[in-house]
């Protein structure tokens, strides 16, 4: 019985690759003359955060019987919420130094979830945060430590760059995002036990559901039309949010935590993304404050209304400690990847890849992004 549930385990874990590598890898295409760079970002971080987590926990907790494919599940989350992360700062950092952002990362990654879930340092006790899915560790830390490292690396030049996309670029992120829709079930139920897998199931594709149906009404009454933008992102946020309580939730709350996060996700890129650029002067590539970020809040403190008997305080102390220690190593991190200097021009290949004339030249027919994905 062990065995199969290591193989079924094993099932999983390669759904989350997909989900890395192919979900991640072409949500992120979007910026049109920067999608040779994204995948190979992606690609790099990836390859980065599997082992450096593998030697973390090697050095901290070697693992039981059984345990490998826990581990390896694990490290996939910090790879994800990398991925996260690097999507506040796509186009704007060298290749080299996306490996350095995840050398950074990864290790902030796993003091916050030590401290969060495992009751490190003693500041909230253990297994007391209801975060089963990750809103909480992977999702709201991701994108909170991402913004740190952009509040700490935007240049003006960066902030008046356009970010394009073409109907191209839109079609291939589209694509990422049904691949992430398609495994997220397989994401949260990662690590629960045999018997609730079905059920969490259930609720991932119900909250999935509600997040996409709420996309669309928003984003037509948002913004007058469909964008292309809002459903590649803004759909996914019923998976984030969910997370927290994804094995615990009754079908009818799944759907409704759905809802919540496609409104609060599609107002955040229809409506806040463009002010807040422009309040703070920083530039959040992808949104990663408005798919990952507040839908993972959102996620973490409506476990408090949807499950009986979790611990408010501690649920709420994972909060405030995933948002202070994100956003303090994100700030700190950005400030040495500035000491390896900056991209001559952002959201380009040709700076660093070989490209055909024509694509160097920009003679495609593109549309220029007033909201970034």
């Amino acid at each position: 019985m062990e065995a199969l549930v290591e193989v079924q385990k094993f099932e999983r874990a390669i759904h989350i690759m997909a989900m890395l590598l192919v979900g991640f890898g072409f949500l992120m295409v979007f910026v049109k003359q920067y999608g040779r760079s994204a995948i190979t970002a992606t690609y790099l971080l990836v390859s980065v955060a599997l082992p450096l987590y593998f030697l973390k926990e090697s050095v901290s907790a070697p693992a039981g019987p059984g345990g490998i494919m826990d581990r390896m599940i694990l490290a996939e989350f910090a790879a994800a919420s990398l991925l996260i992360c690097a999507g506040a700062v796509l186009g704007r950092l060298k290749m080299n130094q996306y490996p350095l952002l995840g050398l950074l990362f990864v290790p902030a990654y796993a003091l916050n979830e030590w401290v969060v879930l495992n009751g490190g340092l003693g500041l909230i006790a253990g297994k007391s945060v209801l975060d089963t899915g990750g809103s909480i560790v992977i999702h709201a830390f991701g994108a909170l430590f991402g913004l740190g490292v952009a509040a700490s690396m935007t240049t003006p030049a960066e902030l008046e760059a356009p970010i394009e996309c073409d109907e191209t670029s839109d079609r291939y992120s589209l694509l990422g995002s049904m691949v992430l829709w398609v495994f997220w079930p397989s994401f949260c139920a990662a690590l629960v036990a045999p018997a609730d897998v079905p059920a969490t199931a259930v609720n991932v594709i119900l909250a999935l559901c509600g997040s996409t149906l709420a996309t669309y009404f928003a984003t037509v009454r948002l913004r007058g039309k469909i964008s292309a933008a809002d459903i590649a992102n803004a759909a996914l946020a019923g998976g984030v949010a969910i997370g927290s309580c994804c094995d615990r939730a009754v079908p009818s709350a799944a759907f409704a935590i759905g809802i919540m996060a496609g409104i609060v996700s599609t107002f955040g890129f229809a409506f806040l993304q463009s002010r807040i650029t422009r309040w703070t002067g920083k530039v959040d590539t992808c949104g990663v404050l408005y798919l990952h970020g507040l839908p993972g809040l959102l996620g973490g403190a409506a476990a408090l209304f949807t499950v009986d008997g979790i611990s408010a305080g501690a649920q709420l102390s994972g909060l405030v400690v995933t948002t202070l220690t994100a956003g303090l190593t994100g700030l700190l991190a950005g400030k040495v990847l500035s000491l390896f200097g900056r991209r001559a021009v952002p959201y380009t290949d040709s700076e660093e890849f070989e490209v055909e004339a024509a694509d160097e030249a920009g003679e495609d027919v593109s549309e220029t992004m007033v909201e970034p994905a």
